[in-house]
């Protein structure tokens, strides 16, 4: 594999879905591809018993291809299924509460940073990341310029890592890795067609190796 630890890596959230099989073989699917270095896993509609029975089965997944599984909604959960993280989506009482309850045992970070100033209190909060953009947000073959511009922003001048969410085109990915951004995050460029996942994620990473910038350089 090449070096991926200096260039903006991919991170991949799981769409939602009742037919936890599907969701599993998707998954593995996905990873087979080539360098994730997490996933987030959206609890979404499902009850807490229904979710806890998901994420038991889809954290494994995520460890075993040598990623960090991320779990976005009820933190009980998250402990339970041996979930490496916890995705907050609330706001910044809710990930101040995050924060000082489960790190550093756990990775947490999140967003709702909708502006400079949102991203700043967040960043005083010390997350382990920031996320620009909204699970379910990528609408538009484009990452949302906004997001991007947030990105680009923060990586200049922010130690904290910032997870961009991308558009429904793979090739999205690489406006973001140009932002300065560490991560992008993708949902339906990769999933849209489960049976593609594997080439996508592939394909992205080639993206990315050839020409995302260099950290450092």
């Amino acid at each position: 594999m090449s070096d991926v630890e200096n260039r903006c890596r991919l991170v991949l959230i799981l769409p939602e879905g009742d037919d936890l099989s599907a969701r599993a073989a998707m998954l593995e699917g996905a990873l087979k591809g080539g360098d994730v270095a997490s996933v987030i896993l959206p609890q979404y509609g499902l009850d807490d018993s229904a979710f806890q029975k998901h994420a038991e089965v889809l954290v494994k997944i995520v460890q075993d291809a040598g990623a960090a599984a991320l779990v976005a909604g009820d933190t009980r959960v998250a402990g339970r299924a041996k979930a490496d993280g916890i995705h907050v989506t609330g706001g910044l009482d809710a990930l101040a509460e995050a924060v000082e309850k489960f790190t550093p045992k756990l990775i947490v970070g999140g967003g709702n940073a909708t502006d400079r100033h949102k991203a700043l209190e967040i960043g005083e909060i010390q997350p382990d990341y920031i996320f620009f953009g909204k699970i379910g947000g990528d609408i538009k073959p484009e990452a949302h310029p906004k997001n991007v511009a947030l990105a680009e922003w923060w990586a200049s001048m922010v130690e904290i890592p910032c997870i961009v969410l991308g558009g429904t085109d793979p090739q999205s990915a690489l406006a973001v890795a140009e932002s300065g951004a560490e991560f992008v995050a993708l949902d339906k460029a990769v999933f849209a067609e489960p049976a593609q996942a594997p080439h996508i994620v592939a394909a992205v990473n080639a993206l990315l190796d050839e020409k995302a910038p260099r950290f450092g350089e």
